[in-house]
């Protein structure tokens, strides 16, 4: 993450708002209020299910909606309950000419499904194309009466107009299951499905993280956190009792105030390790400060060193620095060896300009980390860019150049990044490229525009928002859940998790973002996951499985 008073370039955003209400259909038959009869069961964990031993995956009919042409009431092998008027076939699939729309000029209640049979037990996901302009959150694809689960995945909300992927498994233990697509939705709200597809398998996000990098130390200056109930607990406790099972945290050579060195990471590591069962991502910044694609600050004291020196130094530091975590017994189950490097780091030695040079450290860097623990996994970590080619082309020189990894890492903020089918158009496009796990290493999004200090925040600027994603605490919630769907939807199993940058990082005297200041203010608390009343926000349910 770029210190958080800079502002970000908005050449980031790859598309513009699409506005395609005008070419919908504005007259609808008034609302029914029937009710789907589809059975449900409670909701269970069910992230750590194994895989499926199915034989026969059943096959869906009719999965493009192509059968019958536009305008249908009723597709070939679908149903319908609700607001049935509001469920039809039209023009514009995502892939042939049709696609199913739920849309009604008036509120309606709408479900479309297809009962699947002849399945043999196991895991099975569900998988959809939708795109969608309904910011009201209840638009969902779900599987019922399959004898299990009753899993629900929620529509984002793409304000650009374009197809996302999102999926959904359960575990089936009858023969039958019911497919279905659930819209309630506000006069006027539109939503598309397509390309439906069921197979054998699950889909479970792995990580569900946070990068509480400023946490210690703002315990120790007398920061407090409240749960949803206004019951005072540590902040760990309530994002762990959430369903957090991932800490990041990032550390500094030499801080010029001690924000963030070694002996703070090594009491947070304890803390989010051996007293809440966190696993933990090392984000190594190989800086006194902030490194991000604006700052690759060499620290100080290796600032004179030649390229042989400085990979010595690098060695040296990253194996110290794994080491004294194993040696505390917080080993880190994953490493970043360097922070969104897309020019490199340790500038200027280490710039992109010269990836021999960079490539060199970063091997160095590795070599130290498996030096110290052979087992942690090494994640390479970039700012999301507006191309994916521009991606691409980064990693194929590191892997060119002889650097070893196991994860791609990008930072994503919808706001700066484009959205969610830019998100996924990144992570798709790299897990098949490389046939490497996917991860977002940072995201972020705010539940209001105002501060709750003197300082600005790092992001208050209202035309630059999702649309899909108002400032509030209902946006910033659906904003992050949508942003785990994406990753979940990485196909062959390889989106690993996504970390929410700093959901800690609320205001307290003397916990900001200047390293140089001790009495800085920080400029994060708009998009932590606590309101100024330091009391929990709805997002951190986002942790539960899945």
């Amino acid at each position: 993450m770029r210190h958080p008073s800079r502002p970000r370039s908005h050449t980031h955003r790859r598309h513009s708002a699409l506005s395609t209400l005008s070419t919908l259909r504005t007259s609808r038959r008034a609302v029914l209020t029937l009710a789907l009869a589809l059975c449900a069961v409670s909701l269970s964990a069910f992230a750590a299910a194994n895989p499926a031993s199915a034989t026969t995956t059943p096959t869906v009919i009719n999965p493009g909606f192509e059968a019958d042409g536009t305008g249908t009431a009723n597709p070939t092998g679908w149903s319908k309950s609700g607001t049935t008027a509001a469920s039809y076939t039209e023009s514009g699939g995502r892939s042939g000419s049709y696609r199913l729309s739920h849309y009604s000029a008036s509120a309606y209640t709408v479900d479309t499904f297809q009962q699947i049979t002849n399945i043999t037990a196991g895991n099975y996901t569900l998988g959809v194309w939708v795109r969608s302009n309904d910011t009201g959150g209840n638009n969902w694809i779900t599987m019922t009466s399959c004898g299990g689960t009753t899993p629900k995945t929620y529509v984002p909300s793409n304000s650009d107009g374009n197809w996302v992927h999102i999926v959904t498994y359960a575990n089936v233990t009858s023969s039958t299951c019911y497919i279905d697509f659930h819209s309630a939705s506000a006069a006027g709200a539109w939503t598309n499905y397509d390309d439906v597809t069921f197979t054998a398998g699950s889909a479970p996000v792995a990580i569900r993280g946070g990068d509480v990098s400023s946490l210690y130390r703002g315990e120790q200056l007398g920061g407090v956190y409240y749960n949803s109930s206004g019951s005072a607990q540590n902040a760990l406790q309530i994002l762990s009792g959430a369903g957090m099972n991932y800490v990041r945290l990032r550390v500094w050579v030499n801080p010029s105030d001690g924000f963030d060195n070694e002996s703070q990471l090594l009491a947070m590591a304890k803390q989010a390790h051996n007293t809440y069962g966190q696993q933990i991502l090392l984000d190594l910044h190989y800086s006194d400060t902030w490194a991000d694609p604006g700052h690759q600050t060499m620290p100080a004291a290796w600032s004179s060193d030649t390229l042989g020196q400085l990979e010595t130094q690098v060695y040296n530091y990253s194996k110290q620095v794994v080491g004294d975590l194993v040696a505390q017994g917080t080993p880190p189950a994953m490493v970043q060896v360097g922070n969104e490097i897309n020019g490199g780091m340790l500038w200027s030695l280490g710039s992109t300009s010269n990836w021999s040079q960079l490539a060199a450290l970063l091997k160095q860097g590795i070599a130290g980390v498996k030096a110290a623990y052979s087992s942690a996994r090494i994640m390479l970590h970039l700012a999301a860019s507006d191309s994916l080619s521009t991606l691409e082309t980064w990693y194929t020189n590191a892997i060119n150049n002889g650097v070893s990894f196991d994860v791609i890492g990008l930072s994503y903020y919808d706001y700066w990044h484009g959205r969610l089918d830019v998100l996924q158009s990144d992570l798709n496009g790299l897990a098949a490229k490389y046939g490497k796990q996917v991860a977002v290493a940072e995201t972020a999004y705010p539940w209001t525009l105002t501060s709750g200090d003197s300082l600005t925040p790092s992001f208050d600027t209202a035309s630059e928002l999702d649309p899909g994603y108002a400032a509030s605490e209902y946006g910033q919630m659906s904003n992050f859940r949508d942003v785990l769907s994406v990753v979940q939807a990485v196909p062959n199993g390889l989106g690993l998790g996504a970390f929410y940058w700093e959901p800690t990082w609320t205001v307290v005297s003397g916990n900001g973002w200047d390293p140089a200041n001790p009495s800085s203010q920080d400029s994060w608390e708009n998009q932590a996951m606590f309101n100024y009343s330091d009391k929990a926000l709805s997002v951190v349910n986002d942790y539960a499985a899945r």
